[in-house]
């Protein structure tokens, strides 16, 4: 059974609008070529920076052309539940908000329970074990809902702060799966539990989710705006905390990856150097709100930017740099080692290329059954091999693509 490439949804909706491939291409702003090249399937994967164009001249979200994974797959430790998009939809938007309901029969959680609830589901989306956020996120946005809703003072305020970052995760989790409008959604929801919660610092958190989900909408512009003028209020000092310092870079680098898809390679160079400055003032990396910053997570979203810019060899070259990257969480390290394998992929060497990926399974290998271009990444390593090895035969059969 033929999988629909990047290169038959692009011809879809090209045609569907009743645009020429050339058509297409001034309205992208990119060469008419590397359409043919995709729509005849002689290219299997193109730059974000591009895919970002063609989705915004045909009017949908760059994930739909990439074949982002829509729903959460059913792993061998979930035998007492099935992950469901719907069940977190329903817990996001709530159709008892709209019509009212009756009260919840059980007694909420306590917020020492909540904490830990929400701590364990972090932990759970830094290893990126999607299938158990799937799990997890309804009913802890259920229970902290139900606790606001139950208290008072001090208590309803930290109920408030777990109801928060739960929205958020739920945010991430639902953009990770191409539901941006939903994820959207979940920001509105947490933004507004953000205004009567008792941590200043979700509010900043907060700006880079919702960054990361408007470049996911490829709304990179507005994604950019939003990072830089929340980094603006909170731009640290000589006296400043390391954990202000964190969260004044971790939105550098959301503004940043917005400004390299748009090809504002200027404005990126920039945005690193800050947030660079920032890190080394750190010292060593630290987990602030479940994301970390310091140098080592800057050094790879330096190799990230570079890979983006199309500078292979300068990626390859920084990877080689980065300092204690085992301190960072699995999906970081898999994500850094998806873009060592696009740059040696852009160098043509395939070998080194496949195994980048196989190290990025081994951090992370729910996470990159879900993640796009490490699909397509494999797909385009394996239908050009002559005489694909059997690693990355295994590879695609354990990401879903070979049969």
């Amino acid at each position: 059974m033929h999988t629909m490439t990047i290169g038959d949804r692009i011809a879809e909706l090209r045609l569907r609008r009743k645009l020429t491939q050339e058509e297409l291409a001034e309205r992208a702003d990119i060469s008419v070529d590397v359409i043919r090249k995709l729509e005849q399937g002689r290219r299997t994967s193109a730059r974000l920076t591009t895919i970002n164009a063609l989705a915004s001249a045909l009017d949908t979200e760059p994930g739909y052309l990439l074949g982002q994974p829509v729903t959460f797959e059913v792993g061998d430790n979930q035998e007492d539940g099935l992950p469901s998009v719907l069940a977190l939809r329903e817990a996001v938007s709530p159709v008892a908000d709209l019509l009212g309901g009756d009260a919840d029969p059980e007694d909420p959680p306590t917020i020492a329970a909540l904490r830990a609830a929400l701590r364990s589901t972090e932990t759970i989306r830094r290893e990126g074990r999607m299938g158990e956020i799937g799990l997890l996120l309804p009913p802890l946005i259920r229970d902290a809902r139900a606790a606001v809703h139950a208290s008072t003072g001090a208590d309803r305020a930290a109920a408030n702060s777990v109801l928060a970052v739960a929205y958020q995760v739920a945010a991430t989790t639902l953009a990770g799966l191409g539901k941006e409008d939903a994820a959207f959604t979940a920001m509105e929801r947490s933004l507004a539990a953000i205004r009567s919660c008792d941590d200043p610092g979700l509010e900043t958190m907060a700006a880079s989710t919702l960054a990361w989900v408007l470049t996911r909408q490829g709304r990179l512009a507005d994604a950019q705006r939003i990072a830089l003028a929340r980094a603006e209020k909170i731009e640290p000092g000589f006296r400043s905390s390391p954990q202000e310092l964190a969260l004044w870079g971790i939105l550098l680098l959301r503004a940043a990856t917005a400004a390299v898809r748009q090809e504002k390679h200027g404005t990126v160079t920039d945005l690193m150097r800050m947030a660079k400055g920032a890190a080394e003032s750190m010292g060593e990396d630290r987990l602030v709100y479940a994301t970390p910053f310091g140098p080592t997570n800057a050094g790879i979203a330096n190799v990230n930017f570079l890979v983006e810019m199309e500078k292979a060899d300068e990626a390859i070259a920084a990877a080689r740099t980065i300092p204690n990257l085992r301190s960072l969480p699995p999906t970081w390290r898999a994500r850094f080692h998806v873009d060592r394998a696009l740059a040696y992929n852009d160098l043509g060497k395939d070998r080194l290329a496949g195994r980048a990926l196989l190290l990025a399974e081994t951090d992370a290998p729910e996470w990159m059954r879900y993640h796009s271009t490490s699909r397509r990444l494999v797909e385009e390593l394996w239908g050009r091999a002559s005489r694909p090895d059997t690693e990355l035969v295994g590879l695609a059969a354990r990401l879903g693509l070979a049969g």
